[in-house]
């Protein structure tokens, strides 16, 4: 039986609001990151965001006292929060500070769903369906229309590579968490995961990076909005999507985060947003309805 017959009418709403409020909160982390980096090198503040996360999570486990993983589950945990968090995050603030743009930034999201589906129907045995592969390319044909025009250049090298090790961090790790981390508490799992993650950054941190950090407005404000919005309500509000849906519906959403993200830019930087963009914001909002048409929802594990 489907986990929303048993639902409650606020669960139900509850469930329905949530992916559209992870979109909004997913996005906003481009925006985020773009102001702490004016006060930080990339890993250094990461190893600020995710200490910050780690102690608020361990809070939260100190008071709830939930159940903790064994050593498999603490292990799988590890490994899904260096992809997730390690990679993605560390992929993503690197790129942005050797000043690729934006524009490709947000096209990382609108690469995920393809690959994730890939992986998906060959790794845990989901069926994509045609009206699914269907909307999977349409989304992606969306994306590039919000990104058409927009400036592609960076500095060569870092930047680039860091795209990429984002774009599959965040891939394997939604896989990897859906198929060895639903049982885990997410309490105690999250903790474990910003902990591993931490741990690579303060490494990168001290090898590659002078660790100086400069207290302005901008960082401080921006690093609270991170810490709290991004690290631990989307997170868990992803994590919460993929133990109930699966992993090609909740990829899926990644397709309108770049529309999501030109909107914002457009409110706060006047960035420019023309007719071609938003019929592409329209078409990825078509394909989201596409993929998730009619599809039940995973059962709670």
């Amino acid at each position: 039986m489907p986990p929303d017959s048993q639902n409650t009418p606020f669960e139900s709403l509850a469930a329905r609001a949530a992916p559209a409020l992870f979109v909004v909160l997913w996005s906003t982390g481009f925006v985020g990151t773009k102001y702490v980096l004016m006060g930080a090198e990339p890993l250094t503040y990461l190893v600020l965001r995710v200490t910050c996360v780690a102690a608020l999570m361990g809070l939260i486990v100190a008071i709830w006292r939930p159940a903790w993983p064994d050593r498999r589950g603490a292990f799988h945990s590890a490994v899904a929060g260096l992809l997730v968090h390690g990679f993605y995050l560390g992929g993503t603030s690197i790129a942005i500070f050797h000043s690729v743009p934006a524009g490709l930034s947000a096209l990382i999201p609108g690469l995920q769903p393809i690959l994730t589906s890939t992986l998906a129907n060959r790794w845990l045995g989901e069926h994509v369906t045609p009206r699914q592969w269907t909307g999977l390319l349409l989304g992606l044909a969306g994306t590039l229309a919000v990104l058409h025009g927009r400036s592609m250049s960076g500095e060569a090298g870092w930047g680039w590579l860091a795209s990429g090790v984002a774009l599959v961090g965040i891939t394997l790790g939604t896989l990897y968490q859906k198929r060895y981390c639903s049982r885990i508490d997410w309490r105690t799992g999250n903790l474990i995961q910003f902990t591993s993650a931490g741990l690579l950054f303060a490494v990168g941190a001290w090898l590659f990076e002078t660790r100086v950090i400069d207290w302005n407005r901008e960082f401080v404000l921006g690093l609270a909005w991170l810490v709290i919005v991004l690290s631990v309500g989307s997170i868990g509000l992803l994590y919460w999507l993929i133990r109930r849906s699966a992993a090609t519906q909740v990829a899926s959403l990644f397709y309108l985060v770049p529309a999501t993200t030109a909107l914002m830019a457009y409110v706060l930087f006047d960035e420019r947003l023309d007719l071609i963009a938003l019929v592409g914001m329209a078409i990825c909002a078509t394909a989201v309805l596409l993929v998730n048409r009619n599809a039940m929802p995973a059962q709670k594990t």
